[in-house]
């Protein structure tokens, strides 16, 4: 269903890894999570496990998608054994730094909406636990319940994001995310103001295998703004702001 067009522009916020950091260990806990799927579900040795996990995240975005495609596993068994079973309320805590940076968004001239991979319970539950959810308008989520699964970086999930957000024009989609996969398919549909959120020299978790995190300012030829704290964005984004 699609929103009443609203002529602002709008703010991308993936969640996880990029409201939070990286140091909170959630994704290794949720990799260790979703490696155990992999055993108990599917009957997999540890070595077998590791091997499929890593070649679903890689295909699909997304080693559920991997799942549910080649195994036929209810995705919501897999949101209640991961996702909702990770003690998340004792790995990440309300930072009023950032707090204060969503309150100083510019809300006549742009909406804030979330953009993240994840099921609606997670993100809602990680928007509540940094006392963030009464500063997002939206959130486009990767929906469980749906015959198929669709998430980033597919340029399908990009473009549902904008109907469901009742926007036409890519130009003004802002968009800041963890993941520079993502990031680069933002930028290829036009979203020309997006971000890379890089803590460099940090280690997370993609598709079960522990990687030390980097970027490259570089791309095929196309630049990407890249930051190490959200902070950065008020230097990038002046115009998204509220002028003191």
């Amino acid at each position: 269903m699609t929103i009443e067009t609203d002529n602002r522009a709008i703010v991308w916020f993936d969640i996880d890894n990029t409201l939070y950091s990286a140091s909170s260990q959630i994704s290794h806990a949720m990799g260790v999570k979703i490696h155990d799927y992999f055993v108990n579900e599917l009957g997999l040795s540890h070595e077998e496990a590791s091997k499929l996990h890593h070649s679903y995240y890689t295909q699909y975005g997304l080693a559920l998608a991997g799942l549910v495609r080649h195994h036929h596993v209810d995705p919501l068994d897999f949101d209640r054994k991961c996702d909702q079973s990770l003690p998340l309320e004792d790995m990440i805590h309300p930072k009023p730094s950032l707090r204060k940076l969503f309150e100083d968004i510019d809300r006549s001239k742009v909406r804030v909406w979330a953009l993240t991979n994840a099921y609606r319970p997670h993100a809602e539950r990680v928007l509540r636990i940094l006392n963030l959810q009464d500063q997002i308008d939206g959130v486009i989520f990767c929906d469980y319940e749906a015959r198929e699964l669709i998430s980033k970086p597919e340029a399908v999930y990009y473009i549902k994001a904008m109907e469901k957000a009742g926007i036409t024009d890519p130009s003004k989609c802002y968009f800041v995310d963890d993941n520079k996969r993502n990031v680069e398919a933002a930028l290829k549909l036009g979203w020309k103001k997006s971000v890379h959120f890089c803590e460099r020299g940090m280690e997370h978790v993609e598709g079960g295998k522990v990687i030390q995190i980097n970027s490259k300012a570089q791309d095929g030829g196309q630049k990407i703004a890249v930051i190490s704290e959200l902070e950065e964005l008020r230097e990038i984004w002046p115009e998204v702001f509220k002028q003191t």
